[in-house]
């Protein structure tokens, strides 16, 4: 048995395209990996550690070298927390709205609590950074109300760019990518678009 992880990081809830289409793949999943387990993070009702006090001294510390003390073991354990139950998935998706051409301040504070020195990334003055979170396959569900396909427009996407980067950077290289847009188009060719995007997500996930 597999535990497939859904990221979910637009509030906006039945509104969200991006939400809508994820959905499709997780009611897909479940219906071609029936003995699989399906954990949600919904990152507008989860506690996040704050890099602030403690916290960031213990991450540098962790950086440095010296052991934490007592304060910033504590405020660390509240981050490893987090790192060890995304890092106990076997499989991943994310869905998420594009927000001023990038990610969700949600998703961002997410992504900074996990992408830790030691946990899933390591760096050698030799080799440079490796990722650690390896052998695991993502897809990304992406939705945003303009269209970024064009060369033009494709210099204002920091959305897909910044996630492939990231997933890549802590060690992913099986990363899918389903994409919603635009979703400001007219009522008749955004129906379409909804279809088209869950077509593919259904499609991924039967094999994922």
């Amino acid at each position: 048995m597999s535990k497939l992880l859904y990221i979910e990081s637009s509030p906006r809830k039945s509104r969200s395209k991006s939400i809508k289409v994820a959905k499709a793949f997780v009611d897909q999943y479940q219906a071609s990996h029936p003995e699989d387990e399906v954990v949600t993070i919904d990152l507008w009702q989860k506690t996040l550690p704050e890099f602030d006090g403690y916290t960031i001294d213990a991450r540098y510390q962790v950086m440095n070298g010296p052991a934490h003390d007592a304060d910033q073991a504590a405020a660390w354990k509240s981050v490893v927390d987090v790192i060890e139950e995304f890092k106990s998935a076997d499989k991943y998706l994310f869905s998420l709205p594009m927000w001023n051409f990038g990610i969700p301040y949600k998703l961002k504070h997410y992504i900074d609590v996990i992408a830790q020195p030691g946990q899933t990334f390591s760096f050698s003055p030799d080799t440079g950074y490796s990722g650690l979170v390896t052998g695991k396959p993502v897809t990304v569900v992406y939705a945003r109300g303009g269209a970024y396909g064009s060369d033009q427009a494709k210099g204002m996407d920091f959305q897909t760019s910044y996630m492939q980067m990231l997933l890549g950077f802590i060690g992913f290289t099986e990363i899918q990518s389903v994409v919603v847009e635009p979703t400001m188009a007219a009522a008749d060719d955004l129906v379409k678009i909804e279809a088209a995007a869950v077509e593919k997500a259904q499609q991924l996930a039967t094999t994922f």
